[in-house]
């Protein structure tokens, strides 16, 4: 359903550093600055707002990111915290909601956007 999805920062180059560390990989800046980082098809990007206000983050808004075990959510979650992100929420772990039983963890990045990295058991 979604194309991509893209947040805004008050610090490009800090939010290069924490998303670098938090995918392993370097992300590609385009010559508008903008950072781009793609996973299984889906993009995720982080500009600069181009209104020129200050970025700020959604409130009630959570962008959630697949993996294919627990220990890569666990992996991820520490990457984003030793790189500048907050942890928060419960501590990374099984959860239950109307989906089933989803193995969770929770960040804030360096401007406040919500992360969740997620691993979906196959039923």
């Amino acid at each position: 359903m979604y194309s991509h999805m893209m947040v805004g920062s008050n610090d490009l180059e800090r939010s290069k550093g924490f998303y670098d560390a938090l995918f392993e990989k370097s992300g590609h800046q385009d010559d508008k600055g903008r950072l781009t980082y793609g996973r299984r098809g889906a993009v995720f990007m982080v500009t600069s707002p181009i209104d020129g206000q200050p970025a700020n983050h959604g409130n009630g808004c959570t962008i959630g990111f697949s993996f294919d075990s627990p220990e890569e959510v666990d992996a991820w979650h520490q990457r984003g915290v030793a790189a500048g992100g907050t942890a928060i929420e419960d501590p990374p772990g099984i959860r239950s909601n109307a989906f089933g039983q989803l193995y969770l963890a929770y960040l804030r990045d360096p401007d406040g956007n919500k992360l969740c990295g997620l691993y979906r058991p196959a039923k």
